[in-house]
């Protein structure tokens, strides 16, 4: 489909809909072009490096005012969907377009907006083999994508249309679903308008806050997805990993948390088995236990029924040795009533992902 013909839709329905929507809601359009570069975040991906990315990015945002009690704990953010069209202008590489749920806050009495989305792309020339070879930053079509973006941000600067200015973040990673997966990050220059699409906007409402208080509370998730090693062609595994922990809030926004985690990933059996093999100067044996166990301690941040979840863990049973025994985890949480959850994570050692972990949990 031609751009063009995809902005003009993109535009046209999401009208469409706003007008449809309860007028309690404001809403917003926003377009930004972007000129940047893909950082080196590893030497493994320099061949790839050799012109500027630039690209669209495509934004509807629902204002809130309040209406809501958790919209005033966070300066009465927006929620929005976004579309990124990145043209990396390396035929190697090839292009990508993504599709985005994302937040937006505010600071500075609303003059600096801070957009952060995660959702899914989809790359046009990934890893081949035989035809693409030298693509190692993207072994797959699908891939998770995260961006951010901080913004000048004005609105009505004549009347409906306002103008928006700043850098973005842009990360594209299969998360070791399939190799290789050495990732990129492109940082980016920014401009662009933002349009109104209703007339005056609702006052923001404010409530006196009420302070949350809970004893410590037990959870229990299991985890479970598929992942590769970084030895290309060794297959996808299936990986389990159940975990315990307890959280205690400290206020209405966050909780900590201090747990164990037990894992289950039948890759490392595989690369066991072909190090023991191909590197016996290693001294690896096949029969090495593939498990793991860790020990960890989080932060969960509250918003509405979503939260956000950062753990930072320790092995404590380390039998093969594989990027290290500290272990990084980013989570997003979706809660159902008031004990069960769903969660997707992506677990890392530092910037290297091991696997995107898609789980189902209680509180207790």
């Amino acid at each position: 489909m031609n751009l063009r013909v995809f902005f003009c839709l993109f535009f046209a329905v999401v009208f469409a809909r706003s007008q449809e929507e309860n007028r309690e809601h404001s809403y917003t359009l926003d377009a930004n072009a972007f000129y940047g570069s893909i950082m080196l975040h590893n030497a493994d991906i320099s061949h790839l490096i050799r012109n500027h990315p630039s690209g669209v990015i495509l934004g509807y945002n629902r204002k809130t005012f309040g209406l809501e009690e958790w919209q005033q704990y966070y300066n009465y953010p927006d929620l929005g969907a976004s579309f990124i069209y990145q043209d990396s202008h390396n035929e190697t590489l090839g292009d990508a377009y993504g599709f985005y749920a994302h937040f937006n806050f505010y600071f500075f009495k609303r003059n600096l907006q801070f957009r952060i989305g995660q959702g899914l792309a989809y790359a046009t020339n990934p890893y081949d083999r035989e035809t693409n070879f030298r693509n190692n930053a993207y072994g797959s079509r699908f891939l998770s994508s995260t961006f951010m973006m901080f913004n000048y941000h004005k609105e009505h600067l004549y009347k409906n249309l306002g103008l928006k200015v700043g850098l973005s973040v842009i990360h594209y990673s299969n998360a070791n679903v399939k190799a290789p997966n050495t990732s990129t990050n492109t940082i980016a220059f920014n401009a662009g308008l933002v349009y109104s699409l209703d007339g005056e906007e609702m006052e923001y409402i404010s409530r006196e806050k009420e302070k949350i208080t809970e004893p410590v509370r037990y959870n229990l998730v299991l985890r479970g997805g598929v992942n590769e090693s970084d030895n290309i062609g060794h297959g996808q595994y299936g990986f389990f990993i159940f975990s315990g922990y307890a959280d205690k809030r400290l206020g209405r926004r966050s909780a900590i948390q201090l747990g164990t985690d037990v894992f289950f990933s039948n890759f490392l059996k595989e690369l066991i088995e072909f190090q023991s093999v191909s590197f016996p100067e290693n001294n690896i044996e096949a029969d090495t236990d593939y498990k793991r166990v860790g020990v960890f301690l989080g932060h969960e941040l509250f918003i509405n029924k979503l939260s956000i979840g950062t753990q930072l863990g320790y092995y404590v049973y380390y039998p093969f040795d594989f990027e290290g025994k500290v272990y990084n985890r980013l989570s997003l949480k979706r809660y159902f009533g008031d004990k069960f959850f769903g969660v997707v994570s992506l677990k890392s050692h530092g910037a290297a992902a091991e696997a995107v972990e898609f789980g189902i949990g209680v509180r207790l």
